[in-house]
C-alpha cells in the first residue's frame, strides 16, 4: 500500500498538471479572434456614441468638471490617471477621439492585431476613468476586461484582414494552436465567472431578491423600460421564479460553467437573461457584450463550424481566388 506521503504526492501532482493543462495547453485561436471581432464592433459603436456631445463628457468644465473629481476622489481613485485630465482643447479632444475609433475599428477588422489591441485597451481605459464615477457603468467594465485580455493572445490569427494578408503573401498554412490563446480565454473566463458571483452575493443583500418581488419592479420600472412585458403581473410565481433563479444562476455560474454537460444550458441562460435585459430594460449594449464575454465558454470547434464557412465566403469574395480548405 502507498503511504500517506505517497499519495499525497501522488495527489498534488495530478492537481499540478490539472493546473498546468488547464492554463497552458496550446488551443484553437477561433474562440479568441470571433470575441475580437465583437469586442471591437463594441468598443466602436460606444466610443463612437461618446460623439454627440463628446467635449461635454471629456472636456475640463463638462458634466463632470475635473475640480469635482479631485474634491470626490477617495484612496482608489487617487491612484486613477487618464490623459483627458490635462486635455482642455476641443481640437485635440477631438483629434484623440477619431484616432480612437479607428483604433477600435482596427482592432474589430483584425489589421496589425497585436499592436492595435494593445492601443485599444489603453484607450478604453482612459475614456473610462475620465467619465468615472458619472458615466461609469457595467458596459465600460466589460468593455475594458475584454479588451485587456485581447492582448495576451493572438486575436487576429482568424476572421482578420491580418489572415487575408498572410493569404496573399502565399501562407495559406492553418494557424497554430496557441498556448496565449488558451490563457486570455481563461482569464476571461474566470473573471466573468468572479463577476456574476459577486452579482448574486450582492442580490442577496437587497430584500426584493428575497421576496421574489425585483424582476417584476424591474419591468415596472418606466425609466428603463423599452418592451413593455408588464403582462406578467398576471403570472407573480412565474416572476418569483425568474427573480430566485436569476440569483441562483448567478451564485454557481462558477462552478456549474465548467461541467461540459451543464455548460450549454448555462450559456442558455445566459442568452435568455442578457436578452431579456438588452430587450426588455433598455440595456441593449450591456446586454449584448455580457453575451459577448460569454462567448469565453464556445468551444473554438463550435465557433469554427459557425463561423468558418462565413470567413471562406467572405475570403474568396476579398481575393477573388485561394482555397476553400483553408480558413483564416
Amino acid at each position: 500500500m502507498k503511504s500517506l506521503w505517497e499519495s499525497a504526492k501522488s495527489y498534488f501532482s495530478d492537481a499540478w498538471g490539472a493546473w498546468n493543462a488547464a492554463w497552458f495547453t496550446a488551443t484553437d485561436t477561433a474562440t479568441l479572434s470571433l470575441i475580437r471581432i465583437c469586442t471591437g464592433a463594441m468598443l466602436l459603436y460606444t466610443h463612437f456614441i461618446w460623439s454627440f456631445d463628446l467635449y461635454a463628457f471629456f472636456g475640463p468644465r463638462g458634466w463632470l468638471p475635473m475640480e469635482l473629481i479631485e474634491q470626490d476622489q477617495d484612496i482608489f481613485q487617487s491612484f486613477a490617471w487618464s490623459f483627458f485630465y490635462h486635455i482642455d482643447s476641443p481640437t485635440l479632444i477631438w483629434c484623440i477621439h477619431i484616432v480612437a475609433l479607428l483604433v477600435f475599428a482596427m482592432l474589430m477588422l483584425g489589421l496589425f492585431s497585436r499592436v492595435v489591441s494593445v492601443l485599444a485597451a489603453f484607450l478604453a481605459i482612459m475614456y473610462a476613468v475620465r467619465v468615472s464615477p458619472g458615466a461609469f457603468f457595467g458596459l465600460d467594465k466589460i468593455n475594458c476586461f475584454l479588451a485587456l485580455y485581447l492582448i495576451i493572445g493572438p486575436c487576429g490569427s482568424r476572421y482578420s484582414l491580418d489572415s487575408l494578408r498572410r493569404r496573399l503573401r502565399g501562407d495559406n498554412d492553418e494557424p497554430s494552436p496557441s498556448v496565449s490563446a488558451n490563457l486570455a480565454i481563461r482569464l476571461m473566463q474566470w473573471h466573468l465567472a468572479i463577476i456574476y458571483l459577486f452579482s448574486g452575493l450582492g442580490k442577496l443583500q437587497g430584500q426584493a431578491w428575497w421576496t421574489g418581488e425585483a424582476t417584476w419592479m424591474s419591468i415596472a420600472n418606466l425609466e428603463y423600460q423599452s418592451l413593455d412585458v408588464t403582462f406578467l403581473a398576471r403570472y407573480p410565481a412565474l416572476l418569483d421564479l425568474l427573480t430566485h433563479a436569476t440569483v441562483f444562476w448567478e451564485l454557481f455560474y462558477i462552478v456549474l460553467i465548467w461541467n461540459r454537460w451543464l455548460r450549454p444550458w448555462m450559456l442558455l441562460i445566459a442568452v435568455g437573461m442578457h436578452g431579456f435585459i438588452a430587450l426588455c430594460l433598455g440595456m441593449i449594449t450591456f446586454g449584448l457584450v455580457m453575451l459577448i464575454a460569454n462567448l469565453a465558454f464556445v468551444s473554438p470547434r463550435a465557433v469554427r463550424r459557425i463561423i468558418d464557412p462565413i470567413a471562406r465566403r467572405v475570403t474568396l469574395a476579398l481575393i477573388g481566388s485561394g482555397s476553400s480548405e483553408s480558413t483564416n
